[in-house]
């Protein structure tokens, strides 16, 4: 349902721009319950006070930091960008976008998110004409759940961003158990040729932007990298709202 209603707004943008309007000046902030200003659902107290990362003394790369490009090996994406840790508020957060149906919290992912892509495009290289997918469901899942919380935040976040985005490009062909508590090995093993394009004929552009909700392992980030590659993309973000820190 929300997906027929995101392409109803942007149709009628000037209403899309009303209700973005009252979604922020009627909402109360997620965690204290004063006034939201800047973001849906979250205060600037509130805001203040998340763990989010800081970029400056990493070249606006997680990757360069070394005990994260550790925790990742042979990854194949060449940059790395999350908001926070997995940490609380993102966990209940999360939680409650993808088993308890609160979409309006892939619209705060999605601004967070574009507040943040802003703050390092003067950083970030090959910046020309990228492209937007999100890591995709197989049919059995996305029929099970109803929706897939990383196209929820991939879509808001191509319109505030204003990069085209294509939910149709990828598609997981492999239906596999969930992935928590599995280690990378394994992970690897399962996601395997998980993946496929829609068509071996598209054509796509040097840069692309991947978007998922959570990022472990970078197991199937990886595969979907690999399949990526195959069909020329040169350079690949992988943009994330949390990313799981080593231990």
């Amino acid at each position: 349902m929300l997906e027929k209603f995101t392409v109803f707004t942007n149709r009628y943008p000037r209403l899309s721009n009303i209700i973005r309007y009252l979604t922020l000046n009627f909402s109360s902030c997620d965690l204290c319950g004063l006034q939201c200003q800047t973001y849906p659902l979250l205060c600037e107290h509130c805001y203040n006070d998340l763990s989010l990362f800081k970029y400056a003394d990493v070249q606006g790369d997680l990757l360069n930091w070394p005990a994260i490009n550790r925790s990742l090996p042979n990854h194949t994406f060449e940059q790395l960008i999350c908001l926070a840790p997995y940490l609380w508020p993102f966990t209940l957060w999360l939680t409650q976008l993808k088993y308890q149906g609160r979409f309006e919290i892939a619209n705060l992912f999605a601004q967070l998110l574009n507040d943040c892509w802003l703050s390092l495009s003067t950083r970030t290289t090959a910046q020309k004409s990228p492209l937007i997918l999100a890591v995709p469901l197989h049919v059995k899942k996305w029929q099970s759940r109803g929706f897939n919380q990383a196209h929820l935040i991939a879509d808001a976040f191509s319109q505030l961003a204003k990069i085209p985005y294509r939910p149709e490009f990828i598609i997981r062909t492999v239906h596999t158990d969930s992935q928590v508590g599995q280690s990378g090995g394994a992970r690897r093993k399962n996601l395997r040729n998980a993946f496929s394009l829609q068509s071996d004929n598209l054509i796509l552009p040097e840069h692309v932007i991947l978007i998922d909700d959570v990022v472990t392992t970078g197991s199937t980030a990886n595969e979907i990298c690999r399949l990526l590659k195959k069909h020329g993309v040169q350079r690949i973000t992988l943009l994330s709202v949390c990313l799981s820190l080593p231990t």
